[in-house]
């Protein structure tokens, strides 16, 4: 059993950013990812970072030069299809957004670059966690190790070991799922359907679903098939078998313009479900000394644009609190949650009012309807998120 100060629980963004701005304050932390390398998985798709939350943790973290060094040009261009592949609404990447797009992998890297030679402690799996007789907390690993921490941190995500700590929640299933496929060089292999993403991300929507692709480096389409249907109708579909999951898929969007429907048919990858789950809209939690959650630890919500961005304001806000209460872990804890809490209930509103747009019965009139409007926070309309 080992003591450590500062323990974070989780490797994403959320976690690497309150690590970084930790140590930029010279309090040491350490995180722990079930993970066994950095690059042991693929880390996603696009992010949209955002010049109000995103932008803003990582300037508090110091990172905003090593950030645009990764950023890549012209993937803020935004398009509106319908199911006929006709184009409803063309907004091309002009330089002015604030939304800049990064790979979530690069993302992470910049964050890993930034901190101390062993701040992560990777395959380090969490079991457990248990509240001690003096506030102090003790997690449990899956190698049998224990650590003993003086502040606990959840930026576990959506099935936070540490959440049970402060609050009996559970996530539970957004009636909707997405299937993730990919394009690989689809500008010489698939043109069609690299034709109708254009430079940025499209979104083809009608009620109850819609195709939304997005174009990352090197040619590559990377697709989100978004279905509302109960989970007991996914359950159904055996994604083991890649052939026959397409083409059930597919058959929800049968008539669809074959350039929008390619990007399904044709995948260059095996088709991964993905299914959507939240926690109670405003959760929140009573004061627990020497406890607290970031991202989706604290408010998982469907995909709306928010979800890293909030994870790494999180972050950056909680290292900036501690920082600002040396001595007095409490009152920054209360300080962070007290500004916390409300942000995170506001975005999972905005988003479920974002997914109604996008997949309700007036979709996709809804969602131009609210462009035209000037509704601006409609473009974080953004699967990877």
């Amino acid at each position: 059993m080992t003591t450590t100060p500062v323990t974070i629980i989780g490797a994403g963004l959320g976690g690497l950013t309150l690590a970084r701005v930790l140590h930029v304050h010279g309090i040491p932390a350490t995180v722990h990812e079930a993970e066994p390398a950095p690059d042991a998985r693929a880390q996603g798709g696009m992010l949209d970072i955002h010049d109000y939350n995103g932008q803003i943790a990582l300037a508090a973290a110091g990172l905003t030069e090593e950030f645009r060094a990764v950023v890549l040009e012209g993937r803020q261009a935004m398009r509106v299809l319908d199911r006929d592949g006709a184009v409803l609404l063309d907004r091309p990447d002009d330089g002015t957004g604030g939304r800049p797009e990064v790979q979530r992998g690069e993302l992470r890297r910049v964050l890993l670059d930034s901190l101390p030679e062993g701040t992560v402690r990777w395959g380090s799996k969490v079991t457990g966690a248990r509240t001690l007789a003096d506030g102090r907390h003790e997690v449990a690993f899956a190698d049998g190790g224990t650590v003993v921490t003086t502040l606990l941190v959840g930026a576990d995500g959506a099935w936070s070991r540490v959440r049970p700590l402060l609050s009996d929640a559970v996530p539970a299933y957004a009636g909707a799922s997405f299937v993730e496929t990919y394009l690989f060089d689809a500008d010489t292999r698939h043109p069609a359907a690299a034709k109708a993403v254009g430079g940025g991300a499209m979104m083809a929507l009608a009620p109850g679903g819609g195709i939304q692709a997005h174009r990352e480096e090197g040619g590559r389409l990377h697709t989100y098939v978004a279905l509302s249907r109960p989970r007991e109708w996914f359950a159904a579909v055996d994604f083991s078998d890649t052939a026959g999951a397409v083409a059930r898929i597919a058959q929800e969007f049968d008539g669809w313009a074959p350039e929008l429907t390619s990007l399904l048919t044709d995948s260059d990858a095996a088709p991964v479900l993905r299914p959507l789950y939240g926690l109670p809209a405003g959760h929140r939690w009573d004061r627990v000394p020497g406890v607290t959650l970031i991202g989706d630890a604290a408010h998982l919500a469907p995909p709306n644009g928010e979800g890293a961005n909030l994870a790494m304001l999180d972050g950056a806000e909680l290292g900036l609190a501690l920082a600002a209460h040396p001595g007095d872990t409490e009152a920054a804890l209360t300080a962070y949650e007290r500004a916390m809490f409300p942000r995170g209930a506001e975005a999972a509103t905005d988003g479920a009012e974002l997914h109604a747009l996008m997949f309700g019965e007036d979709a996709p009139h809804g969602l131009l309807a609210a462009f035209a409007a000037g509704e601006e926070e409609a473009t974080g309309a953004h699967p990877g998120q």
